[in-house]
């Protein structure tokens, strides 16, 4: 007799299957060339499994947005500096497929409703929190600059640029240029900080 599996596993890992889905599909066809039945189907749902756990495409983008968001912190978080290098040289296999998802989410949230703007927002300061842990891990040595917030902010804009760049011309920027990119822009705003210009 097969083990009864509980009621909970398998909501979440429908829930899962569906967010897998979707993200495939916005990747290749944008959020609004996608329909509901077309996630539910490459899932290997009904719409109604979908609507047991998204009430529309708008909260899946969302949970999109958070999933990957949350995932991307808890591996920098539980990361050692001298890993670094490595995260980003592995993550970049999947540079293409995520900023395709990525840019798309992005415009479907600017064309949209506040609900994805405002879960959007929050996603981005979630990430620009990440960053300021990573570099205050940087400047371990005291010498943190008063400003980390906007140094985070500058990181993050300037990872996106770069990943866009990577995902352009994967032979002329390299993975690991996101770290490379941020140890000289640290260094260059401690320097700054030190000896201001008149």
């Amino acid at each position: 007799m097969s083990e009864r599996v509980p009621r909970a596993e398998t909501q979440a890992r429908t829930r899962e299957r569906l967010l897998s889905a979707a993200a495939g599909l916005f990747a290749d066809r944008g959020v609004n060339g996608t329909s509901i039945e077309q996630i539910a189907e490459r899932a290997g749902y009904t719409r109604g499994a979908f609507y047991g756990h998204f009430a529309g495409k708008p909260e899946v983008v969302a949970a999109l947005l958070a999933e990957r968001t949350r995932h991307e912190y808890d591996e920098l978080r539980e990361l050692p500096a001298d890993r670094l290098r490595a995260w980003h040289q592995e993550r970049s296999a999947h540079t293409p497929e995520w900023l395709a998802l990525r840019l798309e989410l992005l415009l479907y949230a600017a064309r949209e409703g506040t609900e994805v703007r405002t879960e959007l927002r929050d996603r981005e300061r979630f990430a620009r929190q990440a960053h300021e842990g990573w570099l205050a891990e940087l400047f371990a040595d005291g010498s943190a600059p008063a400003d980390l917030d906007q140094l985070a902010l500058i990181v993050h804009a300037l990872e996106d640029g770069l990943l866009i760049q990577r995902a352009l011309d994967p032979d002329a920027v390299p993975p690991e240029a996101v770290v490379d990119a941020v140890t000289l822009l640290a260094r260059a705003w401690v320097a700054l900080a030190r000896n201001p210009q008149d």
